[in-house]
């Protein structure tokens, strides 16, 4: 499936692979924004929104080896031979995927608040009910909705994030098939071994890269390394967006193995 994307071009000349940015669950192609706006002065950038988000294609599959072959599908319709992929979350776990599937397309990786393992637990259900209240509710616009989705959560963050993809009265990610598939979403078929540095960032209040994630995710990309932004939770991209990027660059800038 080819995704809905953007591409923009680096503002300056440049000799880089280009740069892929992949959204989390119930995102789209803007959620990793402000990653692009600061890395398009030097990379090209391609945003995607994965399938049944955004404006991308709807389907009855959520599992990672479709997302990844995607991915493929999307490098290919962009005639892109190499890119640097950077994912947070679910897209971490995408562009994870993409190595079992096309190694020799990936030429740097970036895995943001997410590890290569089965979480077995249910993270989302209060926002499950919080978006079903709000279609339940009938109403038009991101103010109700926000009204609406305040019963049930109280991270205001949370509900703006959400709020983005509410347009018109409807939700742009596909509710039925992402609560029919969680398992598949939080869950994970280990990878061969990917022998290339990957950097992992984790935000330092989050639970989603732990130290009994360590010897799973060794196993399966034993040149990673970590880099913890304290103070930050699983949106660390957007809470701490300096730390991160300054951790993306400095990553980039080494020669590739």
């Amino acid at each position: 499936m080819k995704l809905n994307s953007r591409a923009q071009s680096a503002q300056s000349p440049h000799s880089h692979s280009p740069v892929v940015l992949v959204h989390g669950l119930f995102g789209s192609l803007d959620n990793l924004g402000v990653l692009a706006r600061d890395l398009v002065t030097d990379r090209d950038i391609l945003q995607v929104d994965m399938r049944n988000h955004g404006l991308s294609e709807r389907s009855a599959q959520m599992n990672y080896a479709a997302m990844a072959q995607d991915l493929l599908d999307t490098l290919d319709a962009h005639h892109i031979e190499k890119a640097t992929l950077v994912g947070h979350s679910m897209g971490g776990k995408a562009v994870m995927a993409l190595t079992a599937l096309a190694p020799d397309r990936i030429d740097k990786l970036v895995v943001i608040d997410v590890a290569p393992v089965d979480y077995q637990v249910r993270r989302h259900d209060e926002i499950f009910a919080a978006i079903n209240a709000v279609t339940a509710a009938g109403v038009t616009t991101r103010q109700q909705a926000a009204a609406v989705m305040r019963d049930h959560l109280n991270e205001e963050g949370v509900v703006q994030f959400l709020l983005k993809s509410f347009v018109d009265g409807a939700w742009r990610f596909n509710v039925p098939v992402l609560w029919e598939r969680y398992d598949d979403i939080v869950g994970w078929q280990p990878v061969p071994a990917w022998a290339h540095p990957v950097l992992f960032i984790a935000g330092g209040n989050s639970p989603y890269i732990a130290e009994s994630h360590r010897d799973a995710l060794l196993a399966q990309f034993p040149q990673a390394r970590a880099h913890v932004i304290a103070g930050a939770g699983h949106w660390v991209h957007a809470e701490k967006p300096e730390a991160v990027l300054r951790a993306i660059r400095r990553y980039l800038a080494e020669p590739a193995n």
